[in-house]
């Protein structure tokens, strides 16, 4: 049996972040999870302004070799759009301007495939030697002893124990499930689905992601996001309570918008369908959850902490990885594992990440009321100070604060 004071399940952006800032402060963990790198895994492909600004916090030297890697565009923010079609365009930063990107430093977004997005964070984790990854182990029971965790994988030709836990290991955990009684419901719940194509015109100069909210989908969008090499993701994500609701079909109502929108149709007419359309979910965060125990912390989609506005999960993973491994060490410094000492971790997670998801939900909730969306959309995009408050959701965590004041409604109504 392996030995560990932390043991890491799951490889994705959550887990490496929290191995790679438990390694940085030099305190030695094991990593397992149950593919091998590289893996595709079914996702949006946007990284917002928050992963560089995370993988800065825990090592420069990280995100300073993401932005050279040639796996990616550069995306300099989102375009909303709306169900009249008013569109708002929101920078990744406050200070972006159309007209000086090319004489700018370089962008703090990108768009990339999670197949070299999450390959490039595991050869991370490689490079570091008080990390021990641990590749093609599935896991299939944790047993809570009086000194630790005991984990099992690979029927029983695998054991680790452990001091603490970080469970990273994705929106199907069976952990989250089963040992923190976090279950998924419909109204706090995405499904989505996604495509590749190639050729698709008409994409943002600056390679803005698109989200698009159309009547058909409500309260859900259909989004292009530009990949390298002239490809792109093209999907649809709906609350799962709508899908149920509605008895929708996700697949035929994405190819149905592509067919015969008449916006759409004109843009994919060269397109090619380059994979098969590919289903997952997206717990959201939605709703305030009790995020760890005795011996444990759940983060990134475990954690059900994706951005319920936008879907982003990867930026929200990565800082959830970082606070877990901020409160790992504590607790191994007082060596006290307690569900009482780990709860500073919950705490932490939402007063960090709290009012964006606090904005996001109510912003969420909007989109049912489609002229209330469509007003909101209209008066965003004449008020510089509003969208400057709104980048801050893709930007930089500690700004958001300012977005779950009263005053941000307030300049919304009356700050034009």
């Amino acid at each position: 049996m392996l030995e560990t004071k932390v043991c890491i399940v799951g490889a994705g952006p959550a887990g490496t972040a929290a191995a790679l800032q438990l390694a940085q402060l030099n305190i030695e963990c094991i990593i397992v999870d149950k593919a091998v790198f590289p893996r595709d895994k079914v996702c949006g492909d946007g990284l917002s302004g928050k992963v560089i600004t995370a993988l800065n916090r825990i090592d420069p030297a990280i995100a300073t070799r993401l932005k050279q890697a040639d796996f990616k565009v550069n995306s300099w923010g989102v375009t909303f759009v709306s169900p009249a079609r008013h569109s708002l365009d929101v920078g990744y930063r406050p200070d972006y301007n159309s007209k000086e990107t090319s004489h700018k430093e370089t962008p703090i977004g990108y768009v990339c495939k999670r197949m070299d997005f999450d390959n490039f964070l595991v050869d991370e984790v490689k490079r570091r030697p008080e990390i021990k990854l641990h590749e093609s182990v599935t896991i299939e029971s944790y047993e809570l002893t009086k000194d630790g965790y005991i984990v099992t994988g690979n029927k029983g030709s695998f054991q680790v124990k452990a001091q603490l836990l970080i469970i990273a290991n994705g929106a199907h955990s069976s952990f989250t499930k089963e040992v923190a009684n976090i279950t998924m419901e419909p109204k706090h719940y995405v499904a989505g689905i996604r495509a590749y194509y190639k050729n698709v015109s008409g994409n943002n100069p600056d390679n803005f992601i698109e989200l698009h909210f159309l009547k058909s989908l409500l309260p859900g969008y259909f989004w292009i996001f530009p990949l390298p090499n002239g490809e792109a993701n093209v999907g649809v994500g709906v609350l799962s309570e709508a899908v149920r609701k509605k008895k929708m079909n996700l697949k035929k109502s994405m190819l149905e918008i592509i067919e015969n929108d008449p916006v759409f149709k004109e843009r994919f007419k060269n397109a090619e369908l380059t994979s098969s359309i590919e289903g997952y979910g997206l717990p959201l965060g939605s709703k305030k959850r009790v995020i760890s125990g005795e011996r444990y912390m759940l983060v990134g989609d475990a954690a059900y902490l994706i951005d319920p506005f936008t879907g982003e999960g990867i930026g929200n993973g990565l800082y959830s990885g970082r606070i877990a491994a901020l409160e790992a060490a504590e607790a191994l410094k007082a060596n006290d594992f307690s569900a009482a000492k780990l709860a500073h971790y919950d705490s932490e997670v939402y007063r960090i990440m709290g009012p964006e998801l606090k904005l996001s939900h109510r912003l969420q909730k909007l989109v049912n009321f489609p002229w209330l969306f469509n007003t909101l959309m209209k008066v965003s995009s004449r008020n510089k100070q509003l969208q400057e408050l709104l980048s801050c959701m893709f930007y930089e965590v500690d700004l958001r604060k300012k977005l779950a004041k009263p005053s941000f409604y307030l300049k919304l109504l009356f700050n034009r």
